[in-house]
């Protein structure tokens, strides 16, 4: 049996107890009702009073009782106390059944009910005033106090994975970790993810040349081969260098990027030794969306791309379809490329998706060398393709499972090869991959994340024209290389806003043995001034790759190894409208691969890179987004076995200083203008055996407008290179001069 008690306000008239423009407020713990007893003010009966009458716990379904109230603006609400029936022998109930008998009587007597409702059962009689002016008051008071309030509420703070391999809050991450996002592409018209990390601070980008050419990206200071890139969870360094290219990774289907700095061979393995680039796709919602754009301009390119996402049912799907054609400016420059990408899921329930990724690539590259050696004849062909089917599924809220299997197959053919000593070549890569990763959560302050990793990896190069001139060479070279580990992280939060991860890993490979990993990280997030403290320290390795064992004869190589530490502070002001960022970093590289005198490719060097990490986000106005990034590097060679650069040289083409701004502006929520500038300074380049020389500081600046005819119309340009910047950002490879696009998107 239940009891509801309703008050109206002065306007008197009944209304459904639910919320419409105004507020919703739940009194759980202090609700009061009076009873009327005899025109007297009344018996209070508190959930106190209710719990021992019932003898049942407070928070219990059956006994739980509360209010709930509804402020529209004009202050016209309604209360309802939801109750257990009480047992007679209870004085407030005994006191409130008399009265509501009483009433019946007297209704039946004058045939009619109460003026206004009180109803338990088919009876409604009238609630008190005194408890209309306490919750009048009551709602005045939080009304006032939410009207009052000078800025909106924040949107929900962003979520990251890569750093920890869980969901955690931004502005909890004990990582350091940057964020670019789909809207950051599309306001920016960046068509490749290389050229959406330009922003990032820690990372130097770096093009050989125009678009289509060899595209590198060094993070805090070390080698491209160090970072391991991965797409919705599976590592994509690929060839036989080991590094990833992003030339050809376009932003197609693309949700967002993480980047974490710093060593994640913990979380990550080989190749996680700087840190982690995860890139996330779309995953399709709601009913099923289109877009397609084309555009054209300078140096004879076209682009086309289809996108589109969405559910049907239990099956989600997100796809992106992309080509490209451009002569670029040099003889020899031509790039063509075919893109494609889809997400495909199934959940047959809210527990369980069922999924695959898919991607392939086919790109024909024209390699016209530096402009001191120009080759008229030089030509890539590179397929890839890739595979990847896995599972999440959650079989109760305290444990999650993800499997992920992967194959992945990369295809070259260099011909015509006018090198003059290797001749046309073939090469091909494949890999097998399998990661499992649970996450246990027997407390509300401890995760333990663990899992397992397998690798088999085969690459070869084809070499049928080789010249033996000096000597015997081989005209093929393979590679294989097995890896299995298993890994273990404990994410510990003793207080609401302190964290600790701990972790180890456990890599063992088929050709030089058993490798450690482990990583420590906390972060501290100061509610009263939303200041965010977090460290890490961490230990990572690179394995040597196929080109460093074949290339130099050496398959024992050992793989290289860093301890890295940095600590930094985030401030965000004005309700999250400006957030400030600064990180220190520092690693140690050592057992780095390099040359001896006689050539031979060993275990030699060593090297220190350390510096600041600067970002400031910003949106002054809800039309108008700031964004400015510095990096200071110090990248120095510290060993002398290695030839290749003498000791304390500082590491070829990282810069000391690097800065990026950028201003977006939404001008009468139809037109979005963009400028964002690079700037690069104090460069030096490899002198193979003798001092490095220094290379040209650069700086360039792009702009980029889109009107909106329409939701479903718009057109778009963009000017890269603005004032005409002369530079290169590897030596002898200059960067194209100023370039106009223009085109048209459809969304449906």
């Amino acid at each position: 049996m239940e009891h509801r008690l309703v008050v109206c306000a002065p306007s008197g008239v009944p209304t459904p107890l639910k919320q419409k423009s105004g507020h919703n407020v739940r009194l759980a713990h202090r609700q009061i009702a009076r009873v009327p007893n005899s025109g007297e003010g009344g018996k209070k009966v508190s959930p106190k009073d209710l719990r021992a009458a019932s003898q049942e716990p407070e928070y219990s379904n059956r006994s739980a009782s509360f209010a709930s109230v509804t402020l529209n603006p004009d202050f016209n609400f309604w209360v309802r106390v939801r109750c257990k029936p009480i047992p007679e022998s209870a004085s407030p109930a005994r006191t409130a059944k008399k009265l509501l008998r009483k009433k019946k009587n007297e209704s039946g007597a004058n045939g009619s009910a109460a003026s206004s409702p009180l109803e338990t059962g088919g009876f409604e009689v009238q609630k008190s005033r005194s408890l209309f002016f306490l919750v009048s008051f009551l709602a005045t008071s939080i009304c006032y106090a939410q009207q009052s309030s000078p800025t909106p509420v924040p949107d929900s703070e962003p979520i990251v994975i890569t750093g920890t391999r869980i969901d955690i809050p931004l502005d909890q991450s004990p990582a350091s970790i940057s964020v670019v996002t789909s809207q950051d592409f599309e306001e920016k018209q960046i068509e490749r993810v290389a050229d959406a990390l330009r922003e990032v601070p820690g990372l130097s980008v770096v093009q050989s040349g125009t678009a289509g050419q060899l595209t590198s990206v060094f993070t805090r200071g070390l080698r491209s081969e160090h970072t391991q890139v991965l797409l919705d969870g599976i590592p994509i360094n690929q060839g036989l260098a080991g590094l990833m290219n992003f030339a050809d990774f376009t932003t197609d289907d693309i949700d967002r990027v993480e980047v974490v700095r710093g060593p994640q061979s913990t979380l990550y393995g080989p190749r996680a030794l700087a840190g982690a680039i995860q890139i996330f796709t779309k995953r399709g919602d709601g009913d099923p969306t289109f877009m397609f754009s084309a555009e054209g301009g300078s140096y004879g390119t076209f682009r086309e791309v289809f996108e589109s996402e969405g559910k049907i049912g239990q099956l989600d799907y997100s796809l992106g379809l992309s080509r490209v054609d451009t002569d670029n400016a040099r003889p020899n420059n031509q790039y063509r490329l075919t893109n494609a990408i889809a997400d495909i899921g199934w959940s047959p329930d809210t527990t369980l998706r069922i999924g695959s990724l898919i991607t392939y690539s086919l790109a024909d590259t024209g390699n016209p060398n530096t402009i001191f050696d120009p080759k008229p004849l030089d030509n890539f062909l590179t397929e890839r393709w890739l595979i990847g089917p896995h599972i999440d599924w959650q079989p109760v809220e305290w444990w999650d499972h993800h499997l992920i299997v992967s194959y992945d197959h990369e295809r070259q053919l260099n011909d015509p090869n006018q090198d003059g000593f290797v001749g046309p070549t073939r090469a091909l890569f494949e890999r097998t991959q399998v990661d499992y990763q649970n996450d246990l959560r027997p407390t509300s302050w401890l995760t333990i994340t663990s899992g397992f990793f397998y690798s088999r990896l085969n690459a070869g190069q084809e070499r049928p024209f080789i010249l033996q001139d000096f000597g015997p060479q081989p005209r093929f070279v393979s590679d294989h290389t097995e890896e299995t580990g298993v890994f273990a992280q404990l994410i510990l939060m003793p207080c609401e806003n302190l964290i600790f991860v701990s972790g180890g890993r456990f890599d063992h490979f088929n050709q030089f043995g058993d490798v450690w990993t482990w990583r420590e990280a906390a972060s501290y997030l100061i509610r009263q001034t939303d200041t965010t403290l977090h460290a890490s320290v961490a230990t990572g390795f690179s394995p040597p790759s196929s080109q460093d064992k074949i290339f130099g004869m050496n398959f024992g190589l050992e793989p290289e190894r860093d301890l890295g530490w940095d600590a930094g502070i985030e401030q965000r002001l004005w309700n999250k409208r400006v957030i400030l960022g600064a990180t220190y970093f520092h690693n140690d590289l050592s057992n780095v691969i390099g040359f001896n005198g006689l050539f031979d490719t060993l275990n030699l060097g060593k090297a220190r890179t350390q510096g600041i990490e600067c970002e400031l986000r910003a949106r002054p106005l809800d039309e108008l987004d700031l964004v400015a990034t510095y990096t200071y590097l110090d990248a120095e060679k510290i060993g002398s076995a290695d030839i290749s650069q003498l000791p304390g040289a500082r590491l070829p083409r990282r810069p000391r200083h690097e800065a990026y701004v950028s201003a977006s502006y939404l001008w009468c929520k139809k037109l979005r203008t963009t400028l964002s500038a690079k700037w690069v300074n104090a460069r030096e380049e490899l002198n193979f055996g003798g001092p490095n020389f220094d290379i040209e500081d650069y700086s360039f600046v792009n702009f980029a407008a889109e009107y909106e005819i329409s939701p479903h119309l718009s057109v778009f340009g963009r000017i890269d290179n603005l004032t005409n910047e002369h530079y290169a950002e590897v030596f002898g490879f200059p960067a194209l001069g100023r370039a106009a696009y223009g085109g048209v998107k459809l969304r449906f």
